[in-house]
Parts: structure tokens; C-alpha cells; sequence
């Protein structure tokens, strides 16, 4: 069944009783990604008044009204009056972007957000992180609950700009009396995204660390916006850990992918995936790596206590996830393009990894000898 007209949808908004009753709720980075399919949703709820789109570009939700800015400048507080919730969406974790301009970004906007939110009078913030901040750790539990330590390190892409976030929460209500601050955590985000982790699933092997523990626990962006959903009508607070039901041992993702394993020791791996991405060859630090030798799977019981459930299981993300990046061919984060440039790069990397497997077999060999 094809959604209704933007103008219909809008207008039903407005005139439906839940619509009339509902909060007015605003959300940056709208214009893309799970910013503009959550602006999408939130515009189609009879339980919405009105959505405010906030972007630099304007995105394709006639239904919401937009503003065109960037979320850094403090004109943001004059846009978000009378807006009741804001869903801060807009950050930037692209694997391509300079470190350093990265978290310049991602901090100085969250910090804003969330100061012109409270300036306004908004009385709820939503701010999106990752389950990657509780760390990916040989001792984790499986699941992690939501109150479990964040242990994770700045060694990863991104992963120190979302600890920042992290920490603005928690300090933003006693800064900000009456503000109220949720923080939703998604695990492997699957559905039109690109990072370090669905990067892992474009490799012609699955490189597996000797001795390591993965237990792989999706998110599909559908299931994710629900969730927000939810801490947008104040269904749920707090910190919320979204994902699939249970998770996927590495031995299973290998059968359902149909993909064959690499396996190299730990020395080796850290050392190639540290020295390829110092000299500029791969986009992931090896603290990405982590996140592919052991658990960092949650529980996601507050969502769960709150009445929410995953629409997708983790076989179907992954299924998903494959079909996605069918066609597209990475080798230690870096992917192979049609430019010679790039196709020389990938090699190179190539190269790196597949020899340093070749020394360890050798050595293997002479050991036995």
C-alpha cells in the first residue's frame, strides 16, 4: 500500500484528535539517513502535532517545516521555540572525514543542541549514540544491560566523539534544570549505511582474530527509528540499548554469509590493521578491530519493559546487510573503486594483510618442521 500524499498527511496530523494533543518535535540532520526515515514516520503519526526539520539542505518530508542550518550556530534556539522534543540526529561518523574537523562537529553541535534546547524551553533532548561505547571486551557479559560501565576507549572511528556525547548527557540536566535527556544506543546499524563494521562484510574473507570471542547483534534502521519513536512520546527514558533479539556466533554469521574466515593471530592483525592505517592506506584504526573479536551485545530490556520489540531478527539484517553490499569489494576497510588510484591502494593493503597471513603460516610451518 503506498503512504498517503505529504499534504494529506500533514493535514490529518494537524486535525486528527491524537495529532492535536501530541508534541511538536524537531529533528536535525533531517534532510538524510535515519534522520530524514525518522522525520518521515514521525510525519505520518496521528500522535505527532508537527514535525520541524532541521538540515542544511532541505530533505524530501514536505509533511514537516523546515529550517535550513547548520546545527553549530546558536540561532538554532530562535528555530526550536515551542518545540517540545528534539531527536539530535545530525552528526557526522562518515569514515572518510578528517578526525579532527570530525569531532569538532559532532561535540560543538550536540553542545548547541543542547543548550539552545533548554534556551527554548524544550523539555525532552533524544540524542542517538552506539552500544559501542560499553567497549567490546573479552569480559563483557552476554547481554550487556543498559546500566553496564561504558568501557570503551577513543581508539576506534568515532567512538571518542560518541563517549563526548555520552558525557554532555549526563551533565546536561544539572546544567540545564527541567531538561530531560535520553540517549539511544543502536547496535551494527544496517539500512543504507556505510561504516567500519558493514565495511567487514564487503571483504572477500572475514578476517577472524585467533583466540577472540565475536558475537555479532544488528539494528535495521526501521527498528531503530521505532525505538525513537518511543523516547519521543515519552514511552520510554533514560539510556536505551536498541537491537535485534539475541545475536549471531561468528561460526554462524560464516554459514549464513557463505563467506570463508581468515584467521590471524592477535600480534599480527593489530599490528598490519596499525600500520596500514598510519601510513593512510585503510580508513579504520585498529581499534575497530575490537569490535569484530569480542561481544558487545545488550539486552535492550527498557525498550522491551516499555512494550517495544524488534521488527527484524539479526539473520534478516544480515541478509539484508549482504545484499546491500553485494558487489562492492573491501580489503581492510578500504574499498576497491574502479580508479587505478584507489585500486592500488586497496592492493596495497591487500598485500599487507594476505602477507603478513603467508609469514605467520610459514613460521607455522618451520615450527613443525
Amino acid at each position: 500500500m503506498s503512504s498517503p500524499d505529504p499534504q494529506v498527511r500533514a493535514a490529518r496530523n494537524h486535525s486528527a484528535p491524537g495529532g492535536s494533543r501530541g508534541p511538536v518535535v524537531a529533528v536535525t540532520g533531517a534532510a538524510t539517513g535515519v534522520g530524514a526515515l525518522l522525520t518521515e514516520r514521525l510525519a505520518a503519526s496521528d500522535e505527532i502535532k508537527q514535525v520541524v526539520a532541521i538540515d542544511e539542505r532541505r530533505g524530501e518530508c514536505d509533511a514537516a517545516r523546515w529550517h535550513i542550518l547548520d546545527v553549530r550556530d546558536p540561532a538554532i534556539a530562535e528555530k526550536l521555540r515551542g518545540v517540545d522534543v528534539v531527536v539530535h540526529l545530525a552528526l557526522d561518523l562518515d569514515l572518510g572525514s578528517d578526525a579532527a574537523a570530525r569531532t569538532a562537529y559532532n561535540v560543538r553541535g550536540t553542545q548547541t543542541v543542547l543548550t539552545a534546547s533548554a534556551a527554548a524551553g524544550v523539555r525532552r533532548v533524544v540524542l542517538c549514540t552506539s552500544s559501542m561505547v560499553y567497549g567490546a571486551l573479552e569480559d563483557n557479559e552476554l547481554p550487556l544491560s543498559e546500566d553496564a560501565e561504558l568501557r570503551a576507549t577513543a581508539e576506534a572511528t568515532g567512538v571518542g566523539d560518541l563517549l563526548e556525547i555520552e558525557r554532555l548527557a549526563r551533565r546536561a540536566p544539572r546544567a540545564h534544570p527541567g531538561l530531560n535527556v535520553t540517549v539511544v544506543r543502536p547496535a551494527v546499524l544496517v539500512g543504507g549505511t556505510d561504516t567500519a563494521l558493514t565495511r567487514y562484510f564487503e571483504s572477500p574473507r572475514l578476517l577472524v582474530v585467533a583466540g577472540s570471542r565475536p558475537a555479532w547483534q544488528f539494528c535495521h534502521v526501521e527498528d531503530l527509528c521505532g525505538a525513537l519513536e518511543y523516547a519521543v512520546l515519552e514511552k520510554v527514558d533514560g539510556e536505551l540499548a536498541v537491537g535485534c533479539d539475541g545475536w549471531l556466533e561468528q561460526e554462524e554469521v560464516e554459514e549464513l554469509s557463505g563467506i570463508r574466515r581468515m584467521e590471524l593471530p592477535s600480534a599480527v592483525a593489530l599490528g598490519a590493521a596499525a600500520r596500514l592505517h598510519r601510513i593512510g592506506l585503510t580508513p579504520s584504526p585498529a581499534g575497530d578491530l575490537a569490535y569484530t573479536m569480542y561481544p558487545w551485545v545488550v539486552s535492550g530490556s527498557r525498550l522491551h519493559d516499555a512494550g517495544w520489540r524488534a521488527q527484524w531478527t539479526n539473520e534478516e539484517v544480515l541478509a539484508e546487510l549482504l545484499e546491500e553490499v553485494a558487489g562492492r569489494h573491501t580489503v581492510a576497510g578500504r574499498r576497491l573503486g574502479r580508479k587505478d588510484a584507489t585500486a592500488a591502494g586497496a592492493a596495497g593493503a591487500t598485500v599487507a594483510l594476505l602477507g603478513a597471513a603467508a609469514v605467520v603460516r610459514r613460521a607455522r610451518k618451520a615450527r613443525r618442521r
